[in-house]
């Protein structure tokens, strides 16, 4: 299976704009800028759609790893911060990725709850892929 994203751009760096897709059309022509991306204008950015890809990929993630032990998740709620400035070459990076989460899985305990979690922090596919500190705040629900 492949995924596809899509983009236009038009003009310079600091001035021009453009759009960001999916072949699936979950995102059709959403705008972007230089000042949505690193000024926090109105409009989309990459580092945003890839909290949301990273955000998906835990959840999904963590309920595998449940599963790998006889749970299920009644619930799980994440959200991710995506940490975006300028390196120490003055270029943009990504400098860590936060997640925070919390679930309710009837049965688990907190230690099988945190085992799973970070499992899932260090393993889901996105998570490998990322070349920066990826941090957690887990709490599980009763």
């Amino acid at each position: 299976m492949k995924a596809t994203g899509l983009s236009t751009w038009v003009g310079s760096w600091k001035g021009g704009k453009g759009s960001l897709s999916t072949e699936t059309q979950f995102f059709k022509n959403e705008p972007y800028s230089y000042a949505s991306r690193f000024e926090g204008a109105v409009g989309g950015s990459p580092e945003e759609l890839l909290a949301v890809a990273h955000a998906g990929c835990f959840n999904q993630a963590l309920a595998n790893n449940f599963g790998k032990i006889d749970l299920e998740a009644e619930s799980i709620e994440t959200a991710v911060a995506i940490d975006f400035g300028t390196g120490d070459d003055g270029s943009p990076v990504i400098k860590s990725s936060h997640i925070t989460v919390s679930a309710k899985a009837p049965g688990a305990s907190e230690e099988q709850f945190l085992y799973c979690a970070n499992r899932a922090r260090t393993n889901c596919t996105i998570s490998k892929i990322m070349k920066c500190e990826i941090t957690m705040d887990a709490k599980l629900l009763p």
